[in-house]
């Protein structure tokens, strides 16, 4: 089984991120794609970052209704601070038949080479990037390697920061997120203040 890792705060997951992990279950030769959540850094200020469960159950309602989408939360159980190939080791060892890989926007993909051992990443993983506007500059060498596939899906410049102002501004933000993930982030008053 092929498995798309599409990893995230998702501090809320909306429309956006759905429509690409769908994108990449339905158009790519992935079987399933795993939105696995970051766990909140202890080291890091909170800001506004909700509590890692409410980030998984927002998760997990947007996706129960897509049987090609999985919410994960592999990384809650692993130390902190991770990093994603520790993740990726962690996951081969855990599902040896399965093949994971991981799912990215062209501007992650430009600082690839700043990851903790990215060399050990590509060589043993296949990499699916979406196209982003204004992504910068990526290296002609990562933009033709083979492990390297770049997936024509829908460019969306939403974000999760955005909705949290709007929230916060008293805007109605309704459209942009799944339905019963809008309830849950209404009936808890989330990012309010």
């Amino acid at each position: 089984m092929k498995v798309g890792l599409y990893f995230g705060t998702f501090n809320p997951i909306h429309a956006g991120h759905l429509i690409i992990a769908n994108h990449m279950a339905e158009y790519s030769d992935l079987d399933q794609v795993w939105l696995v959540v970051t766990p909140h850094n202890p080291h890091k200020k909170k800001s506004t970052l909700l509590d890692d469960h409410h980030r998984l159950q927002m998760v997990f309602l947007a996706t129960e209704n897509y049987t090609k989408l999985k919410p994960s939360d592999i990384e809650f159980r692993l130390p902190q601070p991770n990093y994603t190939v520790h993740t990726l080791a962690h996951l081969q060892e855990k599902f040896p038949t399965y093949e994971f890989s991981l799912i990215m926007g062209e501007d992650n993909l430009n600082s690839l080479h700043k990851w903790k051992n990215y060399e050990v990443i590509i060589q043993n993983h296949d990499i699916y990037v979406y196209p982003r506007l204004n992504s910068g500059e990526t290296d002609p060498e990562l933009m033709t390697h083979a492990r390297i596939k770049h997936i024509n899906a829908p460019i969306l410049e939403l974000s999760s920061t955005f909705i949290r102002d709007s929230i916060k501004e008293g805007k109605n933000v309704r459209p942009l997120l799944p339905g019963n993930v809008w309830e849950y982030v209404e009936h808890n008053l989330f990012y309010t203040k």
